[in-house]
């Protein structure tokens, strides 16, 4: 159900990231499909990039060390929990997991909130390219 992701993925994870973003009413619509593309290449060339799916792709989770920098699922593999269960495959390899969401993200910030993370700084916005304000979130494994 969860893998690693290979080039042949590239296609699907852009879709996917295409859908949100046009799905996003407060998104700027910034990328064109090419770009998107080429991030997804990005994402499973430099990043650790975890794909889980059925018989077609429902997400995926692509970190750089315990900076998580993308995870996403289509719409109808939402409220499912599986984004727990990509999310539970990072937290099982870090000890420790950064992550950043737009202010304006609140599925996304009620969603990190629920699995354990927590706000560490805000931004106005000017440091990213969609020029959105946003949330640096931590997760820290319990000490045993």
């Amino acid at each position: 159900m969860i893998r690693a992701a290979s080039p042949a993925d590239a296609p699907d994870i852009a879709a996917i990231l295409a859908a949100w973003n046009r799905d996003t009413v407060w998104m700027p619509k910034l990328h064109t499909p090419a770009e998107d593309l080429q991030f997804a290449q990005h994402l499973i060339t430099h990043c650790t990039t975890r794909v889980l799916y059925g018989p077609d792709t429902l997400g995926f989770l692509s970190r750089a060390g315990q900076q998580i920098e993308a995870l996403y699922l289509v719409p109808a593999a939402r409220g499912k929990g599986l984004g727990r269960l990509l999310l539970n495959e990072a937290k099982a390899a870090c000890a420790e997991l950064t992550l950043y969401t737009f202010q304006a993200n609140l599925s996304a910030q009620r969603f990190y909130a629920r699995e354990g993370f927590t706000e560490i700084a805000r931004s106005d916005g000017r440091d990213n390219a969609e020029q959105l304000p946003d949330l640096r979130l931590v997760w820290r494994k319990e000490p045993q």
